[in-house]
């Protein structure tokens, strides 16, 4: 239910570039950093799914979403930037952490 409200409320990704490049190497990395985007969608799915998008990252990072971290071996920061980027869609969210 998480995943489809999520789904329902993201909004379309960004278009890809209007003139895009002929390089290989340019392209290869822009299919990285789409491919890191949408990994950190998934994990920020399952996050959510732990601690839903009513509680504050204070109250989840109290709570059990710092026990899944753990267990995981995925840092709590990664794990509270990837489950804002899945309720905004904003890549911002990433910034400093994830990417």
């Amino acid at each position: 239910m998480v995943h489809q409200s999520v789904r329902d409320v993201r909004t379309a990704p960004p278009p890809p570039p209007a003139d895009p490049s002929t390089d290989p190497l340019v392209a290869a990395g822009r299919q990285l950093t789409d491919d890191l985007f949408t990994s950190a969608h998934a994990i920020g799915e399952l996050m959510l799914e732990v601690a839903p998008a009513y509680l504050s990252d204070t109250e989840t990072a109290t709570g059990v979403l710092a026990l899944l971290c753990e267990q995981i071996g995925e840092p709590l920061e990664h794990a509270l930037a990837a489950r804002r980027y899945a309720i905004s869609s904003d890549r911002r969210a990433l910034h400093g952490t994830v990417l």
